[in-house]
């Protein structure tokens, strides 16, 4: 479906979201200036970390994510193997203080480590796929618990309407309050007998034996075409035994119904601000929704008069072209799916994949011995204006807008949650920051020729902390 038979049922159903919610429109909007007021990037360098060669704590493998705690120290989440995760600490002016974790199947060791999180109080929180358990480390990174969290592959069909849902790795961000962790939009297919309306913010509290979840925000969930088979998996000979079969049976029943997300479809972005008030966007515009802690109410709408550009078939042809050439590991398939019930021994070759933050899927490739294709891929009308979104730790919003060219990085906007301008870093001034921290931290995962990892910690001036 191309980009001028999607766009009328875009524009109607974006009219009847909001026509159905008038509370939605009675909260307060701020509308912010359409003129760029240029800042400059002149960040303070702390301190860097991560060498060629030199100690094993100074040497990084694939740096994950970063994360600082109250006292300004960093956390470096370090995957060896895909699998093999450590933590290693750094203290506010660099100097090393420990490192932390072991893969292996008992308490404390990582099976399928997926998402990472650190609490101001210095907890660090690892999401384990295979052991469908967080695990909780102490300050000194000493194993504390694991708090269960059941996920998986589930069929529903009670009452006659199917619903299929495949649970992956999905990012987390700690709650600046401490005991949860929130997370948004979940990798997922997700497709009952009628697309949801809503895509979830949920927030997990870390406090008992069990996570206890609990949905914060309904966020927009835009429109998709009727649900269809989505994987077309093959049933040669070939697959007539053992594991494939397995697997051509479990994906053949679980991608009856399902869709596939068009290109450049707007992702659900969020951030947290101190008092554990949620900010996302959900849409294409320029649009900031400003939620109240706990019950997700909405408090304020920021928006920019800064419009999407259309998807050209210029623009669809780079789509294309972008898919083609990224791919996807066995590693990230196995560590993304191999500790889920029903797929633990799967032996997953190269399957290749869309990526980049404008939107991109699975396109075919196979798994085993089996051959797998997908339907017909199809382009959202538009390309999203908001592209990343971050919160300081003093709660500043900083927002990353599509740059001229699609697949390129744009300017970054600074506001406050109350709506005030700070100002635009021009293109290329300055990456967005991959944490922030106490104090005006903020820290920069870099990558040199040989694609050899550092971190630099940086301090902002006080306006955009």
């Amino acid at each position: 479906m191309n980009a001028s038979k999607f766009a009328p049922i875009y524009s109607s159903l974006s009219m009847a979201v909001l026509a159905g919610h008038p509370a939605l429109l009675a909260q307060e909007v701020v509308e912010v200036t359409g003129r760029d007021q240029r800042i400059e990037a002149d960040f303070e360098e702390v301190f860097r970390v991560g060498v060629p060669y030199g100690e094993e704590w100074e040497t990084f493998a694939t740096v994950r994510k970063v994360a600082f705690d109250g006292e300004g120290n960093l956390y470096v989440f370090d995957d060896w193997a895909g699998n093999d995760l450590r933590t290693v600490v750094f203290d506010r002016s660099g100097a090393f203080l420990r490192e932390f974790g072991t893969s292996g199947e008992g308490p404390g060791e990582f099976k399928y480590p997926t998402s990472y999180g650190v609490m101001r109080d210095g907890t660090t929180v690892v999401r384990d796929l295979g052991h469908q358990s967080y695990h909780i480390f102490g300050l000194s990174g000493a194993f504390e618990r694991m708090v269960r969290n059941r996920v998986g592959i589930t069929q529903d069909s009670g009452g006659g309407v199917g619903v299929t849902t495949i649970a992956t790795s999905t990012p987390i961000q700690v709650d600046p309050r401490g005991g949860a962790v929130y997370t948004w939009g979940a990798v997922s297919l997700n497709a009952p007998a009628g697309t949801s309306p809503h895509r979830a913010i949920s927030r997990h509290s870390l406090d008992g034996e069990d996570v206890q979840t609990e949905t914060v925000v309904e966020a927009w969930q835009p429109p998709r075409e009727a649900p269809k088979d989505l994987i077309k998996v093959s049933d040669n000979a070939s697959v007539a035994e053992g594991t494939d079969r397995q697997m051509a049976s479990l994906l053949g029943g679980l991608s009856k119904g399902l869709t596939r997300p068009p290109h450049f479809e707007p992702l659900l972005l969020m951030g947290l601000l101190p008092d554990g008030g949620i900010v996302y966007s959900d849409s294409s515009a320029y649009t900031l929704k400003v939620a109240a802690p706990d019950d997700g109410s909405l408090s304020r709408t920021i928006t920019r008069p800064i419009h999407p550009q259309p998807v050209t078939p210029r623009i669809q042809e780079l789509a294309r072209q972008r898919q083609g050439e990224a791919q996807v590991t066995p590693a990230q398939i196995q560590s993304a799916l191999g500790g889920l019930p029903g797929l633990s021994g799967i032996d997953f070759n190269t399957i290749r994949s869309g990526a980049g933050r404008a939107g991109g899927i699975v396109s075919g490739g196979s798994l085993g011995g089996l051959s797998l294709s997908l339907g017909e891929e199809t382009f959202y009308p538009v390309v999203p204006v908001i592209q990343e979104l971050l919160t300081s730790w003093e709660g500043r919003i900083w927002v990353m807008r599509q740059g001229d060219e699609v697949f390129e990085d744009g300017p970054i906007d600074v506001v406050t949650a109350d709506g005030g301008y700070v100002g635009t870093y021009r293109p290329g001034a300055t990456e967005m920051p991959h944490a922030f921290g106490p104090d005006g931290l903020a820290a920069f995962i870099e990558l040199d020729e040989f694609r050899v990892a550092s971190v630099v910690v940086r301090r902002l001036p006080p306006e955009v902390r």
